[in-house]
């Protein structure tokens, strides 16, 4: 018997792009936390005694800004050489041959297999192999499985591989190949990295996405972590446990505003979602985006009141303390209730208003050039978001929060009107 870890997509001082836009956000924390989810996962093999840890691309962002960040990954080499326990690494997109440029010397435990051709290795002592090949640039469109080796008798084969499979939305689709390419080789485990939601494709054989060691934004919720797999004498797959790594939980905390009449009542919601979130957190920072939905009166008055209602939010999570909670952003996602006959009863301007924008509400313009240019130059990990912020088909939910304040201020003003 023997156990190995698959973890992937480290993504070592991932720059955390658009910081600086939250004010009062714990900018080093957030950023110091793909290294302590990396020292989480070492100390993880270090303590279950592994036998090998196999990490599937994407171990850097990018080219180094100085050698600090070679030197942190090398230092961890260092504990786990200490222990005598290898490392097998692939290259993804982010950290590709043509991508890093700097270098330093590694330890004499890590194993770093070929950008050129896949390669076969194996370690004294385990009854395994690991078949893998890196990226030589940041985009492959080809299918790298096809070229990996058949499995070889009497070993138990392992694929490393950074792949898209047949795409995931939010990633570009780099080595695409299908679960029947890689089932056609004979090999017990597959270990995927580029996806950063961890996912079991399937277990006959294993083929595993082992997702981030740690959530990086709002679109990377959950709790991230790694497999810990143990392999019986028959050279089978006995267990493939997720073990969690991350230091900062990323989450989408849902207020229920439904019904809500009373402005104060709000407050209470959101303290309460945020109190069973920061609990599921286990500890960890939450990084909390929060979502307000259902159909309330309160919707024209939340879209209004949206910088007070942060300023109340902000004051709950000091309340929980700063080590607790962080605020990334509120989301009005409310449905207004209007009696909207009542309102076009009123007077012939308030009629015209609400015909107006009801016809507005249904336009289905195209976006602006200058829009679709923009979101050609953004890096695919921003691009995704903004893509889904501004495409044709969120139009309408634009356009019914414009709507939600006109209707507001008119009831508003029926309401006050001698």
């Amino acid at each position: 018997m023997f156990r190995f870890i698959h973890a992937a997509d480290p993504h070592l001082d991932s720059p955390l792009r658009g910081l600086e836009a939250h004010e009062g956000a714990p900018a080093q924390l957030l950023r110091g936390a793909t290294r302590r989810a990396f020292e989480n996962l070492v100390t993880l093999a270090i303590e279950e005694k592994v036998d090998f840890l196999l990490i599937a691309g994407d171990l850097y962002d990018g080219d180094w800004k100085d050698y600090n960040t070679g030197l942190f990954f090398r230092g961890q080499m260092v504990r786990l050489n200490q222990h005598g326990i290898p490392v097998f690494l692939i290259t993804g997109n982010h950290d590709a041959a043509s991508v890093i440029s700097k270098k330093l010397p590694m330890t004499d435990n890590l194993q770093v297999f070929s950008t050129r051709t896949a390669e076969s290795k194996e370690m004294p002592g385990v009854p395994a192999v690991v078949h893998g090949r890196g990226f030589p640039h940041r985009a492959v469109p080809e299918n790298l499985a096809q070229d990996y080796p058949a499995a070889l008798p009497g070993k138990f084969n392992i694929g490393l591989l950074h792949t898209s499979l047949n795409g995931r939305p939010g990633h570009d689709t780099y080595a695409p190949c299908s679960v029947q390419d890689l089932q056609a080789k004979g090999y017990g485990y597959w270990a995927l990295g580029h996806i950063h939601q961890p996912e079991v494709i399937s277990e006959e054989p294993w083929i595993v996405f082992a997702g981030n060691c740690q959530g990086r934004h709002a679109r990377e919720t959950g709790p991230r972590g790694c497999y810990l797999v143990t392999v019986n004498e028959h050279l089978d797959v006995e267990s493939a446990e997720w073990r969690t790594l991350d230091v900062v939980r990323w989450e989408v905390v849902e207020a229920d505003l439904a019904g809500l009449e009373q402005e104060s009542e709000v407050v209470r919601r959101i303290r309460d979602a945020l109190s069973r979130a920061i609990e599921s957190a286990e500890g960890r920072l939450l990084a909390a985006r929060i979502l307000l939905t259902g159909a309330s009166p309160l919707h024209g008055v939340l879209l209004r009141e949206i910088g007070r209602i942060r300023a109340e939010v902000a004051a709950i999570a000091q309340d929980f303390g700063e080590d607790a909670v962080w605020i990334e952003q509120i989301k009005v996602a409310t449905s207004p209730v209007y009696d909207l006959g009542e309102l076009a009863e009123r007077d012939a301007l308030t009629k015209t208003v609400l015909e107006t924008l009801e016809q507005a509400t249904h336009r289905q313009d195209a976006l602006p050039a200058d829009i679709n240019e923009m979101l050609d130059v953004l890096p695919p990990e921003l691009r995704a978001e903004v893509e889904t912020e501004w495409s044709p088909d969120q139009r309408p939910v634009f356009m019914e929060d414009v709507r939600a304040i006109i209707l507001e201020a008119l009831r508003t003003k029926g309401d006050t009107t001698p």
